[in-house]
């Protein structure tokens, strides 16, 4: 056990890796055309990565502002059928008692109760006999035409 401890405590041997022998070593490749066009070929490749990237980058952006377009123009159209859904739940309730039908009745169908009377007022006036008599002389010019 003792010498185990004693072999522990020993420094290691260092080698130097770099002082091989020339024989060893792997001759250098001396064709740099080869490495240019290695180096050309896939900075092309990486040029059009970087364009595809680019074009589609901009193509999400335009769909998320035309997507954010589309949802605030379907929370507006959401917002206003939900207004015209109360204004008729509205309807229906004032419509389904007496006094609503009556209303309905009176202002729409023309009608009348039996203790009342009716009086229609015009808020038209009819055309004057002047202007009736203008388009009918212009009728009977354009059919002696």
């Amino acid at each position: 056990m003792m010498r185990y401890k004693q072999e522990q405590r020993r420094p290691k041997r260092v080698i130097n890796r770099n002082n091989k022998r020339a024989d060893e070593r792997k001759p250098v490749k001396a064709s740099s055309s080869s490495n240019g066009f290695y180096y050309s070929f896939l900075t092309v490749v990486l040029l059009l990565c970087l364009v595809q990237i680019t074009i589609s980058a901009v193509l999400n952006i335009s769909k998320i502002v035309s997507y954010k377009a589309k949802i605030v123009q379907i929370t507006k159209t959401r917002n206003a059928a939900k207004a015209l859904n109360e204004q008729l739940q509205d309807n229906i309730k004032n419509f389904s008692n007496v006094t609503g039908l009556e209303a309905i009745a009176r202002n729409n169908l023309k009608m009348s109760g039996e203790d009342e009377v009716l009086v229609i007022i015009n808020t038209k006036p009819d055309e004057t006999k002047e202007e009736k008599e203008i388009v009918t002389r212009f009728m009977k010019l354009k059919k002696h035409d």
